[in-house]
């Protein structure tokens, strides 16, 4: 199993442990209201009890095991606060060698760079930890932030795909964006 750890200036993006239950509690608790259509908000974590969080970690170890999904919660540094989380999901291996990121912050922390952050963090891991040659990012045409981090972060739009994913009830447009590492080379026992 990788074990996908990094720190950017301000961040530090890992897998949750057990010992983060409150701060992981937390940061959904004290969102404010939802600010876009994209936002979820503040939640009732009611359900968030330390058998469901066990329960949590033990899948995301399972699919962090198997290179189907890297999920990763996003830490400030200046005081341990759980401020979203991330993924990069494996698609295909082989002769492919990509994946997709996405990324979450909780609205507290909106407009102050960290998405950009944490973006160019999964970036890294995906080159350099898990060695991938291609990462796309799928966007809702209508967020204009998560394009902006996407392009300040040196995705390109490559495709818009129609009717894409399933969404509230209707099939949505998604906008393809990708950075590629061309620096990727098969190492030994890649499998392809």
């Amino acid at each position: 199993m990788i074990n996908i750890y990094i720190e950017t200036k301000r961040l530090i993006i890992r897998p949750v442990t057990k010992a983060d239950y409150p701060a992981f509690v937390a940061g959904y608790r004290d969102c404010l209201p939802p600010q876009n259509p994209f936002d979820e908000g503040a939640m009732d974590t009611d359900f968030m009890t330390e058998d469901w969080f066990r329960e949590l970690l033990s899948r995301r170890r399972k699919e962090a095991e198997q290179d189907k999904s890297h999920l990763l919660d996003i830490f400030r540094k200046a005081d341990w606060k759980a401020i979203g989380y991330c993924d990069i999901t494996v698609h295909q291996r082989e002769c492919l060698q990509y994946g997709r990121i996405g990324y979450t912050l909780h609205n507290p922390y909106w407009g102050q760079g960290y998405g950009t952050e944490c973006a160019k963090g999964l970036v890294q891991i995906g080159f350099e930890q898990l060695h991938l040659h291609r990462l796309e990012a799928h966007v809702d045409p209508d967020n204009p932030a998560s394009k902006n981090v996407l392009r300040k972060t040196g995705f390109t739009l490559e495709v818009v795909r129609k009717q894409f994913e399933y969404e509230d009830g209707e099939w949505q447009d998604r906008e393809i964006y990708v950075c590629l590492n061309g620096r990727w080379k098969p190492r030994a026992g890649d499998r392809l």
